[in-house]
């Protein structure tokens, strides 16, 4: 499995002070438009400069040894490829890779949430994107770092850096194994979708482990003419992460879908934050080997490091067997955790960064299932959201956050369907804090429950209470149950955070 970088929005970093980064090596545009745009001519490294590059990996992972006090077990290999390999790769990779097929197979749900628009192509863009975006890779099977023929060896450093941090790591713990922890097959019944949902993150949070100690290595890379670090210096991280966000010689990404653009930073970005903060608290062993080998289980713990460095663990809803009353008519098609990256990326979506930053702290769990109608036969029936069918459970640290998430929700509703309008209450509604509106694709049923908040969308009325009864009496009386070390879950962007950082390091983390 190939790897690459990560980082974080929220953490120890203070508010930078002027010309703070100005010794950094700004990192220029590494690649040419993509997509539609007329790519720009470019130049190739001469041989005396790609004898350079190959010798400066074995002084560049003696650095990042050094960084990590992850030792050298052997030597890294090493390969110079061109842009016509890369891109074979990149497409060969999207074809092949388990994570691009769950990521393809999960588009339609996505679509059915909100968090991609009906009518986005998720394979022509997503190539486009990876064209643009990556600036070096390090591959766990062959062990070779890949260095890129048309990027100058000075501007390749950093990235280098990077990318031998990971094959540090390989060398600590088989990545292989290590980062490939979700089951492969559809969850059939209750049993398979809890065996689903306790490992249904850990791939996203791993990822953000190891891209953020990269990050941290590229960045005191960078900084060393400075007399800079990360923990010497904290501010530096919000400043950082700021450069992260443009777009400027980006033109894929920036038409990117926010669920995108945030799969693609949340390792990068958060990882980084998550590093840091263990880092300046724990020590650097804590930091580097210590998180290999007790790595974080879901985005909630790199999102709130301090509770991970607590050993406190996710909350995680109950899933009851739901499958006598939805077999008949639908076969699964997924289950899942929506996590706290999940929450953030859909309240940013629905309600903008005022609603992300209030309700993200707010998240105390959630879970979903969602199916196919068994009447769907053709491929483009199929295909259409209206052959899905799901439900949504989410908790709340008080009822407050519950009804506001609930409020948001379905103020949105006509970013997804056509036809909405509020149904007549009838009994039902007057013994529960429920709404129900009409749409193109069936009833949505939303019910505040005290600090819960049951979502249906196209099932039938009937069924969709049922859901809502079962799921909010199988949460019990007391406390949210969390999960033991072993037991972790949350994704809808699961898929999405591990494709896009199996492929390389992406133009995007890098400091301009």
């Amino acid at each position: 499995m190939k790897q690459m970088s990560a980082g974080k929005l929220s953490g120890r970093a203070v508010r930078a002070g002027v010309g703070v980064l100005a010794g950094l090596l700004w990192v220029p545009a590494l690649l040419g438009q993509a997509g539609d745009e007329k790519p720009k001519a470019e130049t190739h490294i001469t041989a005396d400069q790609a004898k350079e590059l190959f010798r400066s990996v074995d002084e560049l992972t003696k650095f990042a040894s050094e960084e990590t006090g992850l030792p050298i077990r052997k030597e890294v290999k090493r390969t110079l490829t061109t842009r016509v390999a890369v891109e074979k790769y990149l497409s060969e990779k999207f074809d092949e890779d388990e994570d691009a097929k769950r990521m393809q197979r999960g588009e339609i749900v996505l679509k059915k949430f909100g968090l991609l628009d009906r009518d986005f192509g998720l394979k022509p863009f997503m190539l486009a994107l990876l064209k643009e975006q990556i600036a070096g890779y390090y591959d766990s099977k062959t062990k070779t770092v890949y260095m890129l023929d048309w990027i100058d060896a000075e501007t390749q450093k950093p990235v280098l850096a990077h990318e031998l941090t990971h094959a540090l790591q390989d060398q600590h713990t088989d990545l292989e194994k290590w980062n490939n922890q979700e089951p492969s097959d559809l969850s059939h019944n209750a049993t398979e979708d809890n065996e689903h949902l306790v490992k249904d993150e850990w791939d996203t949070a791993r990822t953000a482990a190891l891209e953020g100690q990269a990050m941290t290595v590229f960045l005191d890379y960078s900084l060393k003419p400075t007399g800079k670090s990360l923990v010497g210096n904290p501010e530096i991280l919000e400043q950082m992460q700021q450069q992260m966000q443009g777009t400027d010689d980006s033109p894929v990404l920036a038409r990117a879908p926010l669920l995108l653009s945030e799969s693609l930073l949340f390792p990068y970005k958060d990882g980084l934050s998550f590093e840091q903060d263990v880092w300046m608290d724990k020590g650097k062993k804590a930091a580097f080997a210590g998180v290999l080998d007790r790595p974080p289980a879901s985005s909630w713990e790199v999102i709130n490091p301090r509770l991970y460095e607590q050993g406190k663990q996710s909350p995680v809803l109950a899933l009851p067997d739901i499958h006598p009353l939805v077999d008949k008519e639908y076969k699964p098609y997924d289950v899942g955790q929506m996590g706290q990256l999940d929450l953030r990326i859909l309240a940013q979506i629905f309600g903008g960064d005022a609603a992300a930053r209030e309700l993200t702290p707010a998240w105390d769990g959630g879970v979903y299932w969602a199916g196919q109608k068994v009447s769907a036969k053709t491929t483009a029936e199929q295909a259409a959201t209206s052959s899905i069918a799901l439900f949504y459970l989410s908790a709340w640290k008080n009822g407050a956050s519950a009804r506001v998430f609930a409020r948001m929700y379905a103020e949105q509703l006509g970013r997804k369907y056509s036809g909405v309008k509020l149904a007549a209450a009838d009994k039902d509604q007057a013994a529960q804090d429920e709404v129900v509106y009409t749409t193109s694709e069936g009833p949505v049923v939303i019910t505040v429950h005290d600090k819960y908040v049951f979502v249906s969308e196209s099932f039938d009325l009937g069924t969709a209470r049922k859901l809502r009864d079962l799921l909010i009496d199988g949460q019990g009386t007391g406390e949210i149950r969390t999960a033991g070390l072993q037991q972790q879950g949350s994704g809808l962007s699961r898929s999405w955070v591990n494709f896009l950082h199996s492929c390389g390091m992406m133009k995007a983390a890098l400091v301009r």
